[in-house]
């Protein structure tokens, strides 16, 4: 007997999975042949503290401990690089305040990223608090942790129909079926989807195209040690990634629940925003891809009971900050389904329930 079914075996479902199977029996069903295939799998796995909403910030801070020391820990050290031409000063003292970095000189920022072209880069600024993820690590740990409490994690197990009958979901995946009396609605784009399958109203939660481009090391450098920078006002973003360098157009681009691909046009011009910071031209691609950033109308996650459907629980709308927002997300999940009193406060709580979103 299962008794509550979670929907989406990427991070959000995972972790809410695994906080919830401590007091609970549960099953998580993924469409796809493995976890986290699509944004989970997709994403630039950093850990910042201040990156976010204050929502967003409150779960990261609330999260930072777990991801530190947890299981030996999730997080390596990376540092984040703002830069800007000159024109773009009162752009970079803007993003200076909000990514919570502190100005440096140009030289410093090319002794830590020697292909920027110095006659272009006019500011800088950096913060070493921004870290690596092990995603993937901490994937298989949640989903170990769901095993262990007597729980399951299926792939391959598609939803094509939800119904409510006699107080249980009853959850069909092709010739196969699963019943309980909760419901946790952690599918990502397909959030709202999911919820009309259901039965219940959707709340607005619109996926967003990033894609991504994968580069050799410009020049031939070692990349290992170079910090993640980016654009003024997020317009591009660059990140080192197994030798080689991963580069974004950081574009958002309203679209439908599908296996994303990137957009050649807007990578270009997102690799163009990037060659005009640097020595080095993009000569070839090692791969390109997309992944799905998915919102609510507000931009804060929604985490909790269906105010008109309780049985029915969201952990959704993480646009792309579920990495790092989901060790305190989930138990806030946990917390809510469980009755239990959350360490968040108030303010932050009720920012984040699906309540805000209900008329």
């Amino acid at each position: 007997m299962t008794d509550i079914i979670v929907i989406g075996g990427g991070i959000a479902g995972l972790s809410a999975a695994a906080r919830l199977s401590a007091d609970a029996k549960v099953t998580v069903l993924e469409a796809e042949t493995a976890l986290g295939f699509h944004a989970s799998g997709r994403s630039a796995a950093l850990f910042e503290e201040n990156y976010g909403l204050a929502s967003t910030v409150a779960l990261n801070k609330a999260g930072a401990e777990y991801h530190r020391s947890h299981a030996g820990g999730y997080l390596s050290p990376r540092g984040l690089l703002i830069l800007a031409e000159a024109h773009d000063r009162a752009g970079f003292d803007h993003d200076m305040g909000v990514m919570g970095v502190h100005e440096i000189t140009t030289q410093e920022a090319l002794a830590m990223v020697p292909v920027l072209n110095s006659e272009k880069v006019a500011f800088a600024g950096y913060h070493s608090e921004a870290y690596d993820i092990d995603t993937d690590r901490m994937m298989q740990d949640f989903a170990r942790e769901v095993r262990k409490n007597g729980g399951q994690v299926l792939t391959g197990a598609a939803v094509t129909g939800i119904r409510r009958e006699n107080g249980h979901w009853h959850v069909d995946c092709g010739a196969q079926s699963h019943s309980a009396p909760q419901l946790v609605n952690a599918a990502g784009a397909w959030a709202d989807g999911v919820a009309e399958m259901a039965g219940v109203a959707p709340l607005g939660i619109v996926p967003h195209r990033r894609s991504m481009a994968r580069i050799p090391a410009p020049g031939g450098h070692d990349t290992r040690d170079w910090p993640m920078f980016f654009g003024i006002g997020e317009t591009w973003y660059a990140k080192p990634d197994a030798g080689a360098l991963l580069v974004s157009p950081a574009e958002e681009h309203v679209t439908t629940a599908h296996d994303a691909y990137a957009d050649d046009m807007v990578l270009a011009e997102g690799l163009a925003r990037y060659e005009a910071l640097v020595t080095e031209p993009v000569t070839r691609l090692l791969a390109s891809w997309a992944g799905l950033r998915s919102f609510a109308p507000d931009r804060n996650l929604v985490l909790g009971r269906d105010p008109d459907t309780p049985e029915f629980i969201w952990s959704a709308g993480q646009g792309g900050y579920g990495f790092q927002t989901a060790p305190a997300a989930s138990q806030l999940v946990a917390d809510l389904v469980m009755g239990r009193t959350p360490v968040l406060t108030t303010e932050t709580v009720s920012a984040l329930t699906p309540d805000r979103l209900r008329g």
